[in-house]
Order: C-alpha cells, then sequence, then structure tokens
C-alpha cells in the first residue's frame, strides 16, 4: 500500500471513528433510542434537534468519499482491514471520554487487533 493510500485510507477510518463518537454523544444527550411503533416519529426529531448527531452524519458523509478514494488506490483485501484500526482509537477515546471500561482483555484484542493491521499493510523488502 502506498503512502498515499495509507494516509487517505486512515483519515477515512478517523473520520468513521469520529462519528461514532459523536453518534454516542448524541445518545447521552437523547438517551435510550428505540424505533418502531408510535414514538418513532417523535424519536428523529429528538435526534434532529442534537448537533453532536449532525457531526456524525457529516463524518460519516466524509468518510464514504474519503473511502472510495482508498478503494482506489489500494487492493480492497489490505485496505479493509485497517476499518478496524478505528476500533482500537475508538476504544481509547471512549475510555477516556465516556469512561466505557478498558480492561486487560480488551487491550489484549487491541494489541492483537494493531499485530494484525501491520502484518497486512506493511510491504516486506524484496
Amino acid at each position: 500500500m502506498s503512502a498515499t493510500a495509507l494516509v487517505i485510507a486512515l483519515a477515512s477510518v478517523m473520520l468513521n471513528t469520529a462519528a461514532q463518537l459523536f453518534l454516542k454523544a448524541g445518545t447521552n444527550v437523547v438517551g435510550t433510542v428505540s424505533f418502531g411503533g408510535r414514538d418513532t416519529v417523535q424519536t428523529l426529531l429528538d435526534i434532529a434537534r442534537v448537533p453532536w448527531f449532525w457531526a456524525g452524519f457529516l463524518c460519516y458523509g466524509i468518510s464514504i468519499f474519503t473511502w472510495i478514494a482508498t478503494l482506489s488506490r489500494a487492493p480492497v483485501s489490505v485496505a479493509y482491514p485497517l476499518l478496524s484500526v478505528g476500533y482500537v482509537v475508538n476504544a481509547i477515546v471512549a475510555w477516556w471520554l465516556f469512561n466505557e471500561s478498558l480492561g486487560a482483555q480488551k487491550l489484549l484484542g487491541i494489541g492483537f487487533i494493531i499485530v494484525g493491521v501491520v502484518l497486512l499493510t506493511v510491504n516486506p523488502p524484496k
């Protein structure tokens, strides 16, 4: 994977990660969200009033275009596993911002993800 493709891919991953964190911040404002039944319209109106949700939607939208740019430069079999980097960043930031747990098992899993991403993206010397 070229350096350019890697930078664009990581930008896309970070946008996707930011979207998740913004959406979580939005749910912290509106509470439990349910769809279906007669409360669906009210739920949608509640969501529409929270800026965190709009920030999340915007990040998702931009990430679609950066992801398309990534896929035009790198094989999907290399690019797609990079999305797991988002889990690593998301878990750490959620621990920091939302006081979510980050125990030994999660940290071990994060370590495996990092090793896997490195193995898939680093080109061996020829």
